[in-house]
């Protein structure tokens, strides 16, 4: 059976790959310029015959009221939107909805089972997909923390397969040969689709640079093309997780720390240092300052050296998208240059053990190698 499709015309199949029926009630609280919205939720509901409850704005305090109005029984996501309604005030009677299936993308473990234990048994379905891309999965077996899992007739209709990625030169390992080296169970690789005729990849109408950045050739054999989707991912015998492995798992560290509420982790570049350091824009709980020894200890403890953010940059708030996907572009494009950004920013001294204030000092020690990262 075939989970997840991901061109155009086929991301409406979703619905059907979960088990909603003409018989349920959607709740829509997306943006419908959103393929997400649009396609999955909108036409996807259309496809199956569903009945439709459309919502202009997302609202946390409101939803499940929605949901009890309108006999809502499956829901959609993405981004931020279950932790949103895990941070609104306890009520009783949270469990008394009719709602039992969630769709959506973008939860990270630990809302994902405070979500089920505050809200009731509702089957959540992870995807992973992109609109441009060729291969995506559907977790329909609701199991906490994965985004699909391994299908073999899916796979052979959809050829796909994970590479060794090198992520301090932020590209594939290859071998003597040149081809790439397939990442072995429970190790992280990079998640590529073959590009055939049941699976193709269009490109970006207008920019054929960033067409050809997503082509990746020579990957199992000689002249062969596949789709670099940009994830990294693994998985074991049964299931895929985790995507985006290195940004949500150090994020989901981050905010165990007693001052930080919310993180947004990303790498940016430094002279004379190959590939990228990881940093993270982080917002501090309410009335609290941030505590550099306890991040600290939090990111040495729960991390390997090359996943700790060696900066640290502290803002009033994160910006998101429409569909509440953390910003990083133009955090990445900012860097850490103190004499450019006005928010705190904090670097990881491993002598001292901790984080410490980034000055212009250390910025220009880093820049002049004497620190090194």
């Amino acid at each position: 059976m075939t989970l997840c499709l991901t061109s155009d015309k086929r991301l409406s199949h979703n619905m059907a790959a979960c088990g909603v029926t003409s018989e349920d009630v959607f709740y829509i609280n997306l943006p419908l310029y959103h393929s997400a919205g649009f396609l999955i939720g909108m036409v996807g509901g259309m496809e199956r015959g569903v009945t439709v409850v459309l919502r202009r704005k997302f609202s946390a305090s409101q939803f499940w009221d929605d949901c009890r109005k309108y006999d809502v029984t499956v829901m959609q996501y993405i981004g931020e939107t279950m932790r949103y309604l895990c941070n609104t005030p306890r009520k009783d009677g949270e469990k008394n909805h009719k709602v039992r299936i969630a769709i959506g993308n973008g939860v990270r473990t630990d809302i994902w089972n405070e979500f089920l234990d505050r809200f009731g048994d509702i089957k959540v379905r992870e995807l992973y997909a992109a609109t441009e891309g060729n291969i995506g999965f559907i977790n329909y077996t609701s199991k906490v923390g994965a985004v699909g899992r391994v299908n073999f007739v899916h796979r052979f209709f959809f050829p796909y397969t994970l590479i060794k990625f090198d992520t301090e030169k932020e590209e594939p390992v290859r071998n003597s040969e040149g081809l790439c080296i397939e990442a072995a169970t429970g190790e992280t690789g990079l998640l590529v689709g073959r590009v055939t005729r049941r699976s193709p990849f269009v490109g970006y109408a207008g920019n054929q640079q960033q067409t050809e950045k997503k082509r990746l050739r020579d990957v199992m054999k000689k002249g062969d093309l596949y789709f670099n989707t940009g994830d990294l991912l693994w998985f074991d015998d049964m299931k895929w997780k985790g995507e985006n492995v290195a940004t949500s798992e150090v994020a989901d560290i981050l905010t165990m720390a007693n001052c930080i509420f919310e993180a947004n982790v990303y790498g940016v570049k430094v002279e004379g240092h190959e590939g990228r350091i990881g940093m993270a824009a982080v917002t501090l709980k309410e009335g609290g300052a941030f505590d550099c020894l306890h991040t600290y200890q939090q990111v040495v403890t729960y991390l390997p050296a090359y996943a700790r953010p060696r900066f640290i940059r502290v803002q009033p708030c994160l910006e998101m998208t429409g569909t509440f996907k953390m910003k990083k572009v133009k955090l990445v494009e900012e860097g850490f240059d103190p004499a450019h950004i006005q928010d705190p920013l904090y670097f990881l001294d491993p002598e001292k053990q901790t984080y410490v204030p980034l000055t212009g000092d250390i910025y220009g020690a880093i820049a002049r190698r004497e620190i090194k990262l």
